[in-house]
């Protein structure tokens, strides 16, 4: 009989926490709070649904895959949120489109090589490309993001981090890169009223 353990309970509250800051997004998204970048979050959903096939692959402990399959399906619904209401769409520049096509690069290289551990790799380089736009944009425009979503994301990694068997390219590289990524994202929305407090 399976058997939940504290590891287990670590991996299911970090679960919850990236589905509710998720729908933190998705509702501001779709109320017109947010204004998502559409190649952002379409890369988003894709990179980390790439690294949970490859993570599979490489027969990665399941329960630490869990958080990067979350990582992709939950910004392919926020990327269809966006369609919703035509004053959450973001205005795509060239930057945009570039990080978009370095990005789809790095997959494509994934699909060419067809190494599991090196496609995590290019997944999370992928993602992270991807993610550049937004950093920006949170950066310039604080007030078009909602920043609670990336803090609940970087706490949510922090509790499964325990949850890592064998800390290897398989098991850890997207865990270590999602926790990266969300601390860039939420400092680059809230870094001005963190050092308005300082002061």
């Amino acid at each position: 009989m399976f058997k939940i353990t504290f590891i287990h309970r670590l991996v299911i509250l970090s679960s919850f926490m990236s589905i509710g800051g998720s729908a933190i997004y998705i509702r501001d998204t779709v109320v017109g709070r947010a204004k998502p970048n559409r190649i952002t979050w379409f890369l988003w959903a894709i990179a980390p649904l790439i690294g949970t096939g490859a993570a599979i692959t490489a027969h990665a402990d399941l329960w630490a895959t869990v958080r990067v399959f979350l990582a992709g399906f939950m910004p392919l619904i926020v990327f269809i949120a966006s369609f919703f209401n035509k004053q959450s769409y973001w205005k795509l520049s060239r930057f945009d489109y570039l990080c978009g096509a370095c990005s789809l690069v790095a997959m494509v290289l994934w699909l060419a090589i067809d190494v599991p551990r090196i496609a995590i790799l290019f997944a999370a380089l992928g993602d992270g490309l991807a993610a550049l736009p937004t950093i920006i944009k949170g950066w310039k425009h604080p007030e078009t993001e909602s920043g609670l979503t990336f803090l609940l994301g970087f706490i949510g990694v922090l509790l499964v981090l325990p949850s890592i068997p064998v800390w290897n390219i398989e098991n850890s590289a997207f865990q270590i890169y999602l926790l990266i990524a969300n601390f860039f994202l939420f400092f680059s929305i809230y870094r001005k009223r963190i050092f308005r407090i300082k002061t």
